[in-house]
């Protein structure tokens, strides 16, 4: 077994325009002084990071870590979860996800799709220069709409979906593949895919592609009434990545899964900060160390009710004392022997071997 990394904290809900969240310098101090070990950087962020530059230029690589490091952190991923988004987006979604894109390819989804894929080709480079061996996004969705079959979905509109998404994805695995770097999914509603059987009907269509992987953040499976622990028992040899985020569901006469036109505070199932919610992570922490899991414990926030402030506080001393050392040899080693074969023959009756 080993131990996992942390506690991290996910840069991308605390970003601002102003002091200390406008620079990565003065953000990593913040993350710094508040206990955190890494920092995960959103790859959209220019307040942060240059995508980009961090492809073409090592020295700019190696200025940033450089920068982190001053402060006792260590990156412990990127993220391209808006770029990776626009990979796949069905017509419905043409407006609002344009805002994720620069203006240059408003109102051209084929022009926006080639952005985004050019931009995950820069996170594999980026990726390899920083010297981090994962990177998160999200898939994109094709078939989010006709998730609920009413009226009934047209025969091979779900296969159909699916084999233009893995077509969409096999080269960009491609290039990560050729990187080193595995790159992570993380699975949320509003992407295809959503759960592990939409993930496996994925796996399948790319021949179970090593390098597509899983981050895994509990907090979904909460809303979506899924066994998460059981889900790492199925798919732990396929997650690379974990986010620590907190969720509840509290399901009442009047909703139940299906709430999302409430307001998030008003909703049966919604995000909380760490240990306001329902989420057992001290049997994910311990589920995943029994798995080998040597990645980084990252903390996402998106309360609903407490402050980002004191989320982030609260946040590195939860995840660090669900940190769990991993053993090195058994409970009754000081009980063991050398074999001995006779005494064994002895023990158990038989004669001794010719």
């Amino acid at each position: 077994m080993k131990t996992m990394k942390g506690p991290g904290i996910f840069l991308a809900q605390f970003a601002g325009d102003a002091a200390p969240f406008n620079t990565l310098d003065s953000i990593a101090a913040w993350a710094s002084d508040l206990g955190y070990k890494g920092v995960q950087i959103p790859a959209w962020d220019a307040r942060l990071f240059d995508l980009k530059l961090a492809a073409e230029s090592a020295d700019y690589c190696n200025d940033l870590l450089a920068t982190l490091s001053k402060h006792g952190l260590e990156l412990t991923e990127l993220s391209t979860h808006l770029q990776g988004q626009l990979v796949a987006v069905h017509p419905a979604y043409d407006a609002l996800f344009d805002t994720f894109a620069p203006v240059s390819v408003h109102g051209n989804p084929s022009a926006r799709q080639a952005w985004a894929v050019e931009q995950l080709h820069f996170a594999a480079k980026a990726s390899k220069n920083l010297g981090v061996k994962q990177h998160a996004t999200f898939s994109g969705a094709l078939a989010w709409p006709y998730l609920y079959p009413w009226p009934q979905r047209p025969q091979g509109l779900v296969e159909t979906a699916f084999g233009e998404l893995a077509k969409r994805w096999k080269p960009i695995l491609d290039v990560f593949d050729a990187n080193g770097v595995d790159l992570c999914f993380e699975i949320h509603p509003g992407e295809d895919l959503h759960d592990g059987a939409s993930f496996e009907m994925f796996l399948d269509l790319l021949h179970g592609h090593p390098r597509c992987n899983l981050l895994f953040d509990p907090s979904h499976f909460v809303l979506q009434q899924l066994d998460y622990l059981h889900y790492i028992d199925l798919y732990h040899s396929r997650i690379k990545m974990f986010h620590v985020k907190d969720a509840e569901f509290n399901p009442t006469g009047r909703q139940g899964v299906y709430g999302g036109f409430q307001s998030w505070v008003n909703r049966a199932g919604r995000f909380r900060s760490l240990g306001d919610g329902q989420v057992d992570f001290s049997s994910i922490f311990s589920k995943l160390t029994q798995y080998g899991f040597d990645g980084w414990a990252v903390m996402e926030w998106e309360c609903c009710i407490k402050s980002a402030q004191q989320g982030a506080f609260e946040g590195a001393p939860f995840i660090q004392s669900h940190i769990i050392e991993a053993a090195q040899s058994t409970f009754d080693d000081f009980a063991g022997a050398s074999v001995d074969k006779v005494a064994i023959n002895k023990l158990l009756g038989l004669k001794a071997e010719e």
